[in-house]
């Protein structure tokens, strides 16, 4: 009796102790909201207060300070994935539980709602120790959650061979700043160290300490919306981001994978009116750390978005504001524009926080480069006769041209964060949409170049479409189907057309209207024009653009956007020759469904891209090689520059080298070349794969040069040519029948060059040769030197 007594007493003491952990602490600091918690600077703890089991919340991610390199990839305000968890019990645990929402049943049936559930893995991202228990509330230590690399910041560098980084806890701590407490969200922040060796340059490039790198991760417990918002059908036809998931419980004779498209919610305060304002209306704010002029550009751009809900009968439903001062951009509160600093020029991004049930948008937000502006200045210096004639302060001409840009990509960033994708046909359509990459206008005006319409003003006739299918009401007298289905009727009836990334790529791509950074309607028209462009900006070129004081090394980069301006177009005129018309048709939607390119269109184009492997467009001309002495110290070479094969000089042949390359890797792809072969299997009248390659040595090896620089220009090209072709003779991903018609041409190529004395042609006769005795062994030798970084121009991963 008295040990059961001792073992009651023990008891008790125990669960006393425990029931009175929070009492004992003097410092806490408590944080009243969606979950309380508490702080405890002694300790440098959080203890959480759980009041809520099998809740279901929306868990969210950020990286709130960044390592600031674009190539690393880990940047300031960058969202993580997003969650739907809740708390469970489990003895004297509790688990933070993650179910499985790729699989669900959408019934009223308990039962086969939990067939579904056990059918499929759930995940459990914590376990917490209770530390007290208190009228049915848990207290969790919540500190070491925080101290985890939720992000994934350790495996993102693994991953990019920039080194080996774990946490080391005793150098890292809680970040008060940006842990608040709301009645329908909690923020947390901690400060993490994780300690390595850089093994990469790029990331030692922008370390303090190359063994040492600190972020700071933020976590975010959200309350879910109510029911409120009803889901909207995704069609491939419309432009919209969606939400995809299996319904086990859908009738047999109905798809079983359902896919939803992302919005914000938007109701008007009077259904009833033709124009209403809205209950709340999508407000943006913008970070306060801009500056000017790109603070203005900013707003101006993403206001455009306004005038689409307008059409749709909203009034001032989407406004755009400063943040205010004290809020924080990583609050799920607010949809965000942040302006985020790297090293070196990248990508700018739009990303929303979803709902995972229905694919409301609960935040956006959107990650702006800062360096992006630059690259437009350059391009805009590099395009003007003389912009520094006269002093070297007068930069309005090229600082209009980059604004201009910043104000298209704010609205395009906007635009993927209020639910929209990319739409590369829109260039090919009289601009029709802010969401294709926009390549700048230049014009011709009486023998000057022109920048003044280099960027459009406002979003497109596609924009105004795909708001109206994802954000307008559906009438009482229509059904949601039929009412969808006329406004992309509408769309295609006046000739508009959505195309996104993977049709948009140029390696193999093939769509004839979807490309990046591109402008016209015909894309071989354009590469001629913008061809004329270059010729007379090179001939433009001198010393009166760039600023007096400045090394002439300042000057060889601005050289660089210049000399491959045409890159983009190429790339994009590339893509007709075996080329398809096609769209995201659907049964009765009366789309266009595919088509192949006329035998002419194509031949132009081949035309196009051969002016291209010219070396009268090549040649970088005499006169200007005066401009590129070796690098001035202090001012080598960047990813961004020119790369040479002669050391410190300037590489004339290298540069036509790259450009050449650029053409050839495209046009001689493995998946274009199959096209070739099967269009003329099936219409004899279109090019073949043959016409092609004959066409293309005619124009290269098969033509002669008076001019002994401008040989030398063209050998260098002749040689990535018969490069390219030995490697798709052996390419993996070559079918056997562009195997064929490739091995005939080099037969043919190999009769031709016996036929030649100049040296260089027996050089190439004797690789052939080499060739031919053993190609499984052949390997692609890069003889030309690795193109300077090009996209993002002036501005992916969308992208």
């Amino acid at each position: 009796m008295k040990l059961l007594f001792s073992m009651f007493l023990f008891f008790s003491i125990s669960i006393n102790g425990t029931a009175q952990i929070l009492d004992k602490k003097e410092d806490l600091k408590k944080y009243e909201g969606f979950f309380d918690f508490y702080y405890s600077e002694k300790e440098d703890k959080i203890y959480l207060e759980v009041d809520k089991l099998d809740f279901e919340f929306l868990y969210v991610r950020f990286l709130s300070s960044g390592i600031g390199s674009n190539d690393v990839g880990l940047d300031r305000g960058q969202l993580g994935d997003e969650a739907l968890v809740k708390f469970q019990k489990a003895g004297n645990k509790l688990l933070l539980v993650q179910p499985n929402m790729k699989f669900r049943a959408e019934t009223d049936n308990i039962l086969e709602r939990n067939s579904v559930e056990e059918a499929f893995a759930k995940s459990v991202l914590y376990g917490f120790e209770i530390k007290e228990e208190k009228n049915g509330n848990y207290i969790i230590d919540f500190t070491p959650f925080l101290m985890e690399d939720a992000h994934g910041v350790s495996g993102r560098l693994q991953s990019g061979n920039h080194g080996d980084f774990s946490i080391n806890k005793s150098k890292s701590a809680l970040s008060l700043e940006r842990t608040k407490a709301f009645p329908q969200n909690v923020e947390f922040e901690a400060m993490l160290t994780f300690d390595g060796e850089a093994k990469s340059g790029t990331l030692r490039n922008v370390l303090p300490d190359s063994k040492s790198i600190t972020v700071n991760q933020h976590h975010s417990f959200v309350q879910l919306p109510d029911n409120g918002y009803k889901k909207r059908v995704f069609d491939p036809r419309s432009g919209a981001i969606h939400i995809s998931y299996y319904d086990y419980s859908s009738p047999v004779f109905e798809p079983i994978e359902k896919r939803y498209i992302i919005r914000h919610r938007l109701e008007k305060k009077d259904p009833t009116a033709t124009f209403s304002e809205a209950i709340e209306p999508i407000i943006y704010y913008l970070d306060p750390g801009t500056p000017e002029p790109v603070k203005s550009a900013l707003l101006e751009g993403a206001k455009w978005w306004d005038e689409a809900y307008e059409a749709i009968g909203y009034k001032n439903a989407f406004q755009v504001k400063m943040l205010p001062e004290g809020a924080d951009p990583l609050d799920v509160r607010y949809n965000v524009i942040q302006w985020v600093h790297r090293s070196t020029r990248g990508w700018s991004y739009g990303a929303s926080v979803v709902d995972p049930r229905t694919g409301e948008i609960i935040k956006g937000h959107v990650s702006l480069g800062s360096l992006r502006i630059r690259q437009d200045f350059l391009i805009a210096q590099a395009l003007l006769n003389k912009p520094f004639t006269e002093r070297d302060d007068d930069h309005q001409r090229m600082m209009d041209m980059a604004v201009a840009r910043i104000r298209q990509l704010s609205a395009h960033e906007v635009g993927h964060t209020i639910g929209f994708t990319h739409n590369f046909a829109a260039s090919a359509n009289q601009d029709a949409s802010v969401m294709d990459y926009p390549h700048p206008k230049i014009t011709l005006e009486n023998g000057e170049i022109s920048l003044d319409n280099a960027y459009d003003s406002g979003i497109g006739a596609w924009d105004k479409i795909t708001v109206k299918y994802s954000y307008a009401d559906i009438p009482e007298v229509s059904s949601e189907k039929e009412f969808l289905n006329a406004v992309l009727a509408e769309a295609n009836e006046v000739g508009l057309q959505f195309i996104s990334d993977s049709d948009a790529r140029a390696a193999g791509g093939a769509h004839v209207k979807a490309h990046l950074w591109d402008n016209g309607k015909n894309a071989a028209e354009e590469l001629n024009r913008i061809l004329e462009v270059r010729k007379l900006a090179i001939s433009n070129f001198s010393e009166d653009n760039f600023r007096v004081g400045e090394p002439y090394s300042v000057l060889e980069d601005v050289f660089v956007p210049l000399y491959f301006l045409h890159r983009y177009q190429t790339e994009a005129a590339v893509k007709l020759i075996g080329g398809l018309d096609y769209s995201y048709a659907v049964k009765g939607g009366d789309q266009k469904v595919v088509e192949l390119l006329s035998p002419k269109m194509q031949e132009e184009a081949l035309n196009a891209v051969l002016q291209t492997l010219k070396a009268e467009q090549l040649a970088i001309p005499k006169t200007k090689l005066e401009l590129f002495p070796p690098r001035a110290y202090g001012y080598s070479r960047s990813r961004e520059s020119f790369k040479s094969n002669t050391g410190v000089a300037f590489d004339a042949f290298g540069a036509a080298g790259t450009a050449s390359d650029l053409t050839l890797s495209l046009l001689l792809h493995p998946e274009r070349a199959a096209r070739l072969v099967q269009q003329k299997a099936v219409d004899n009248d279109l090019p073949g794969l043959s016409k092609v390659l004959k066409e293309l040595i005619s124009k290269t090896i098969g033509t002669a040069q008076k001019d002994m620089y401008l040989q030398e220009v063209q050998n260098t090209v002749n040689y990535n040519v018969l490069q390219y072709l030995m490697n798709l003779a052996v390419h993996k991903d070559a079918t056997a029948q562009v195997k064929a018609e490739v091995n005939a041409v080099i037969s043919d190529l190999e009769t031709l060059l016996e036929g030649k004395k100049e040296s260089f042609y027996r050089q190439m006769l004797l690789e052939i040769r080499d060739f031919r005795k053993n190609p499984a062994e052949f390997k692609a030798f890069p003889t030309a030197p690795q193109i300077p970084d090009g996209s993002p121009i002036g501005s992916f991963m969308c992208d």
